[in-house]
This record gives C-alpha cells, sequence and structure tokens, in this order.
C-alpha cells in the first residue's frame, strides 16, 4: 500500500482476471472465471451490481427467447442460476432483493474480489498487452491498481479501448461497408439513445400529481411516439413501469452528453406523467410516481473491432461459426437516433427487423488482436451498429460474459493469451455445455462411463438423459419425463470410478422468469416442475446406499459429488414444486 501526493491510498492486486464493469456480462464473466480457478477482481463504478438490470434502472433482461415467443431459447448457465435464485427469494418483484441477489452472488464467490463504486480511469500499457488498470474508489479515497494476465471490458461504454489505445467505433456504419440492407446510405456518428423509466404503484384512492415547473406539457397524444405494436395510444404498457421510449441522446455523444440527455429525460419523463394523470382519462387517477429512473439505460456508444465483426448478414444467416460460445436471438431492433423525438419527423421510435432465433455469436467477436490480453462482452463487444441493435440485449450478452470469463480462466491456466484459444475453442465450448449454457449446433460430449453404461428406469425410454442436448431443441424435448417416486439409474458391468453426478433438471423453460415490471413474467416463485427433493443412491459390494438427499432444490443444474468407486447410480425424484410431472434433460457421470 503506499500513498498518491501523501493523501490517498494506493491498493495494489495481482490477478489472473481483471473484469471492467459489474453488469450482467461482467457478473458471469467474474463469476465463471473465479469457479474454474482464476483469481480474479471485478471492477465496477456503481453502488449495486447488474447495470441495466438493477435498482438503479430496471430494465427487463431480454434474449432469444423474446418474450415467450420463442419457448425453450431461455439463457441458462450463470443467468439461469440468478434468475432462479431471484424466484426463490424475491415473489414480489422488489428491485433492491434483485441487487442483493447478485451482489451476494459476487461477494462472497471464493477467488474473486469485488470492487463497488471504483471507476477505471488509467491503463498501463506494456507493448501490446495491458499491464494494470486503475480505479478511483470514491467511498474509501483508494486508488486501486489491478495488474492481471488477462483483461475483460464489460463496461458497456468500452472504457479500455481509448486508455488500451484500442481501435473502437461509434454510429452507424455505411451500408455499402459490410453490405448491410438495415444500414443508411452513408456513414454517421449517430446511436441508439438511452432512456428514463417511471414506476407507480396504485392506490385505493385518487391520487393528485403537480409536475415539476421545469417539466415539459403534452396536452395531446399525438406528440408522443406511437406504438409500434399497432395497439391503441399510449396504453399498451402498465403504468407499473415505463416507457422505453422517453429516450434521448442517439443524435448526440452518448457518452459525454449523458449528464445533457439524463436532464432532458427527466423534463420529459414528468411531462409524460403528467400528461397520463392530468391531459385526459387513461385510468390513472389512483397511480402515483413511486420510483424515477435518474440513472438513463444506455443502449449503445463504443463498439469494440475485435477479431471479427459480427454483422447483419451474420444473424440473418444464423451465426453458425465453429467458434460460435454465445448466441442471440432477439429482433435487430434499431431505435430511431432522435429517440422520444422521432415522432415530430414521422418516424417510428424503433424498427423491428428480423433475426432467426437462435443466431450464434462466435468467440472472435470476444476478444482482441490489437491488444492482445484483452477480452470483451456485452454491447462494447466486436459487432456493427445494425448487429449490435440485437445483440446488445441482457440475455445475449450474459452468454457471451460467461464464453469469454471461462475462455479466460482455461487461458491463465495455460499462461495462454485469448487468441491462443481460438484453436482450443472445442474445450471452450464443452466446458459451457458441462457449465449448463446453451450452444446452437453444439452437443456435450458424454463420457464413455454415462454412454456404455446399462441404462433404466421405472418406466419410459430414458435414453434422452445421455443424449447431450440439454433442452427441447424444435419439437425433440431431448427430456424423459418422470413424477415423484420414478427412478433412473447406470449400472456397470465392473466397479467404475465415479467423480460426481451432474443432472439438468426442469426450469420451465418456455416460461420467462427474468424480473420485469415491464411485462408479466413468472418469477414470483421457484417454477412448480422443478424438483424439490431428490435422492441419489450407489450401488457397491455393500450393497445401495443414499448418498446425498437433496431437500429444497431450486436450481436447473445440480452437480453431486460421489469421489469413489461404484457399480451403479439411481436418481429418485420425490417431490416437485408443485406439479405433477418434470423433465430430466441431462443425467450424466463425470
Amino acid at each position: 500500500m503506499s500513498t498518491r501526493s501523501g493523501v490517498f491510498r494506493e491498493v495494489v492486486h495481482d490477478v489472473d482476471l481483471c473484469v471492467v464493469g459489474g453488469g450482467i456480462p461482467g457478473i458471469c464473466a467474474a463469476l465463471a472465471a473465479a469457479r474454474h480457478g482464476a483469481k480474479v477482481v471485478l471492477m465496477h463504478e456503481r453502488p449495486v451490481l447488474g447495470g441495466n438490470s438493477s435498482s438503479e434502472c430496471r430494465v427487463p433482461i431480454s434474449g432469444a427467447s423474446r418474450s415467450g415467443h420463442n419457448p425453450h431459447l431461455r439463457e441458462t448457465g450463470i443467468l439461469e442460476e440468478l434468475n432462479l435464485e431471484n424466484c426463490r427469494r424475491n415473489p414480489h418483484k422488489d428491485y433492491s432483493l434483485w441487487d442483493l441477489v447478485l451482489y451476494e452472488k459476487v461477494q462472497y464467490q471464493p477467488n474473486l474480489t469485488l470492487l463497488l463504486n471504483c471507476t477505471c480511469l488509467d491503463a498501463e500499457m506494456e507493448g501490446d498487452r495491458i499491464a494494470s488498470v486503475t480505479g478511483w474508489q470514491l467511498t474509501t479515497e483508494t486508488y486501486h491498481t489491478v495488474k492481471a494476465r488477462i483483461f475483460a471490458d464489460c463496461s458497456g461504454d468500452g472504457v479500455l479501448a481509448p486508455l488500451a489505445g484500442h481501435p473502437f467505433r461509434m454510429g452507424r456504419e455505411a451500408r455499402a461497408e459490410y453490405g448491410e440492407s438495415i444500414a443508411p446510405e452513408e456513414a454517421d456518428e449517430c446511436t441508439m439513445g438511452m432512456t428514463c423509466f417511471l414506476q407507480a404503484r396504485k392506490y385505493d384512492t385518487p391520487q393528485p400529481f403537480e409536475p415539476p415547473a421545469w417539466a415539459y406539457r403534452y396536452e395531446s397524444v399525438e406528440e408522443l411516439p406511437f406504438d409500434p405494436y399497432g395497439r391503441s395510444e399510449i396504453e399498451h404498457r402498465s403504468f407499473r413501469l415505463g416507457y422505453w421510449w422517453v429516450e434521448l441522446g442517439g443524435d448526440r455523444h452518448s457518452i459525454h452528453d449523458a449528464e445533457e440527455c439524463r436532464e432532458e429525460l427527466l423534463r420529459i419523463a414528468f411531462g409524460v406523467w403528467d400528461h397520463l394523470k392530468n391531459q385526459r382519462d387513461y385510468g390513472a387517477d389512483n397511480w402515483t410516481l413511486e420510483w424515477v429512473q435518474f440513472l438513463p439505460a444506455k443502449r449503445e456508444s463504443r463498439r469494440y473491432v475485435g477479431a471479427h465483426v459480427l454483422t447483419q448478414g451474420d444473424l440473418e444467416s444464423e451465426g453458425r461459426f465453429e467458434d460460435v460460445v454465445a448466441y442471440g436471438g432477439w429482433t435487430m431492433d434499431d431505435h430511431h437516433p432522435a429517440g422520444f423525438y422521432a415522432v415530430k419527423l414521422g418516424q417510428p421510435a424503433t424498427i423491428y427487423h428480423p433475426t432467426p432465433s437462435p443466431y450464434g455469436i462466435p468467440y472472435r467477436s470476444l476478444y482482441s488482436d490489437a491488444v492482445k490480453n484483452l477480452m470483451f462482452a456485452g454491447r462494447c463487444h466486436s459487432a456493427t451498429h445494425a448487429a449490435l441493435s440485437s445483440t446488445r440485449v441482457m440475455g445475449t450478452c450474459a452468454t457471451m460474459g460467461q464464453a469469454i470469463g471461462t475462455a479466460a480462466a482455461m487461458a491463465a491456466a495455460r499462461a495462454a493469451l485469448p487468441g491462443d484459444m481460438l484453436d482450443q475453442v472445442g474445450e471452450v465450448q464443452q466446458m459451457l455445455l458441462q457449465d449448463d449454457c446453451y450452444l446452437p449446433w453444439v452437443s456435450q460430449e458424454v463420457a464413455a462411463l454415462t454412454r456404455e453404461a446399462e441404462l433404466s428406469s421405472s418406466r419410459g425410454d430414458p435414453e434422452p438423459v445421455r443424449d447431450g442436448v440439454t433442452r427441447q431443441v424444435g419439437d425433440d424435448v431431448h427430456a424423459w419425463l418422470w413424477r415423484p417416486g420414478d427412478w433412473v439409474a447406470y449400472h456397470f458391468g465392473a466397479e467404475s470410478r465415479v467423480d460426481e453426478v451432474a443432472l439438468v433438471l426442469d426450469s420451465a423453460m418456455e416460461k420467462e422468469i427474468a424480473l420485469s415490471l415491464y411485462n408479466e413474467t413468472d418469477c414470483d416463485a421457484v417454477p412448480e416442475v422443478m424438483p424439490k427433493r431428490l435422492r441419489l443412491e450407489v450401488l457397491s459390494g455393500a450393497g445401495r446406499e443414499t448418498l446425498h438427499a437433496v431437500e429444497g432444490n431450486y436450481q436447473r443444474s445440480l452437480r453431486l459429488p460421489v469421489g469413489r468407486s461404484v457399480r451403479g447410480v439411481r436418481i429418485t425424484l420425490e417431490e416437485l414444486w408443485g406439479a405433477e410431472e418434470s423433465r430430466l434433460y441431462g443425467f450424466v457421470l463425470r
């Protein structure tokens, strides 16, 4: 520890991986790397984790499932773990409890040091590598310098790009540059804007609203952006959380002009609420403002130019890359740069261009060729503006984050660089699949012990539990149906070493469980189809014995250690969280 100018503290950390940015992709990257043995620092400039999903912004986590329109494409892995934890602990959909879920997972994860309220402001270079980054922690008046083998920028604004001298883009590419039909004819500096939400609560009696003197006044609904879904006027969203089209900043600098945009957005937001309450009868009499977003939720700023730039064409052709490590499926949801004021131009606030769901995202879009030990995930990853209009949503960003955290841990353990792992991307893919991620068109490699063992069950054909696909794909459920009392077992010809049993359980993949006040979701309880009680038995020369009696389970991915030689293993379902039957997607031995 030293001091700067004899006043402020300086603390130095020496780790394998430094993740800058504690939004959803940064959380997934840091947790994945730490769980795979890397020593990690996560530096985040806000007091709470979660970025746009946190209580400061309250944006719903969207992804390939498109709010239930594409069943079974929900992002699993670490994001599923976080969402299921929230389902169990947060039945009233309180965003402060979501903050708590995220904080607890990160703060108490071994191998992981969390630095909140710490803004990254400097990077020290050694040739074509980052040697260290330094952040200023306001609450402790401390400079934190982090030396690391690998750095991951999950900051959203891509703060390490200018600090490390890395090439980046801001704005829209010209249509001809990548052959993108939805791009403008000429390149410009326009981005998608940032939004300020309003949250309201309903009471039993009328609640008057007097707007601030500085709020804008909207007497006519024609002054407000129209609904792109074609529903009636402004009533298409609940008063509980609205409205995404209170958006600005796309025709300004989305970083340097952020404070100016925030002031303008607040004037608009309070003016919209005044319109709802006082200008027309929208049935809002008993509703009152409970919360206003003072930290705008940003959609786009810097984008890295990485080893591969993901384009509109890549998405439309399903992204069938050999190095696929993440996936998306949201439409290319391209918000007008004028945002709220697009209505004055006679333009929609956003245009939804279709994409396949799912499409793959390659590893090469998540690391740098220019700065050899730099990776990136989230909305600053390597993509064009057109592609980013889809990949920017948080469910998709979570898959990127877990991918780079996993790859970074593997690289650090081998004294390798991120780019070196391209040749071992198959190992990265298999590790992600083992950790319950989904990769389109890639199946989990099942060990010989699982493949060759005799498989039996109390009823039906259990073969899908070892087919290497742990979710429904199209019409193929890739699962075995069981009810309380049912069992499935492996038997070996001779005693064989089993280190662990890995189960992939039913978490109602066809439903939406991410926290949202914007759309109705099923996040207020553990899914009824989830197994609550299970029993793992092993068969040895001494007979059958219960090794694990699992009580109160609420997670989809479950690993049960065995660590010995046995002649067989059997899983019995004893209780669900309310349903009559459930799916078992995976039951493999390692």
